[in-house]
């Protein structure tokens, strides 16, 4: 029996390490290709995982080429904005569709829910020309506003919401709290581990987002990181090295979020998970 059970343990822990090599991998293999100098051949087989020679100037390389840490402010002023509206606005949305009862409270879910259904590129055209009509081409403005609220968070904080007993805001309304007081005091700080998950796809939403600002922005200063970094494979086909550099230097402010964020969001993914 011991024997079993120490297989299965065998078995688990063996998965574990292979679906952490497929994810984790490729992340630890660009950061080591870009730590890699030009006098290391990073072509040989089979391949060496550890710089021979550690060096950074591949990192002052992209610096010197394009301007990747104004392009990176630009992704960071998207992507702190894209955090706010979808915190405020998945936040006030959330909570009317789980607590206030109103007339269409369902068909306003059902919509949230429709959207999700619908594929981004469907609606780049209508959503280019709404910018166009608004005056807002090539601004980050118009980076921002299709990600400000998204489907998905708003139903995330529906279902955290939908979660919390009811006997608490009851007791609330006979202290004479109104609807905001009950919304500020009692449940947002209630759901802050949803609150640090929608954060967290707020960012990473932004962040990583490529084809829309590659389509509404057509100055190269106002490019996003993603945009930007996209010139490095064109003018530096040959040198991976660079490439690999441009790449960690887009996730590292991915990680350090989601580092500084992980206790939340965890225990939010359990929150979201409620049923109403």
């Amino acid at each position: 029996m011991n024997g079993t059970s120490g297989r299965q343990r065998a078995l688990r822990y063996a998965l574990l390490l292979a679906v952490l090599a497929l994810t984790v991998g490729p992340f630890l293999w660009q950061l080591s290709t870009s730590l890699k100098s030009t006098t290391e051949d990073i072509y040989t087989y089979p391949p060496g995982f550890l710089p021979e020679h550690p060096t950074l100037a591949n990192y002052s390389g992209v610096a010197d080429i394009i301007p990747v840490w104004d392009y990176a402010l630009n992704s960071l002023r998207v992507a702190a904005a894209s955090v706010v509206t979808n915190l405020v606005g998945a936040s006030l949305a959330g909570y009317a569709l789980a607590r206030l009862r109103f007339r269409g409270r369902r068909i306003a879910g059902l919509a949230f829910v429709a959207a999700l259904l619908v594929p981004l590129e469907s609606i780049l055209i209508a959503q280019f020309t709404m910018m166009r009509d608004l005056h807002l081409n090539n601004t980050l403005i118009a980076v921002v506003l299709p990600g400000a609220v998204g489907a998905l968070n708003v139903l995330l904080m529906r279902n955290a919401f939908a979660g919390l007993p009811q006997e608490v805001e009851e007791a609330a309304v006979i202290d004479g709290a109104n609807v905001w007081q009950r919304f500020t005091r009692i449940a947002l700080p209630s759901v802050r581990g949803t609150l640090a998950v929608v954060a967290i796809f707020a960012f990473m939403g932004a962040w990583d987002d490529f084809l829309w600002p590659l389509i509404v922005l057509s100055d190269a200063d106002r490019f996003t990181l993603t945009v930007g970094l996209n010139f490095l494979h064109g003018t530096f086909q040959q040198d991976p090295r660079l490439v690999a550099a441009g790449t960690v230097i887009a996730v590292a402010p991915l990680i350090v979020m989601f580092a500084c964020l992980q206790r939340y969001f965890f225990r939010g993914v359990g929150e979201g998970a409620v049923k109403g």
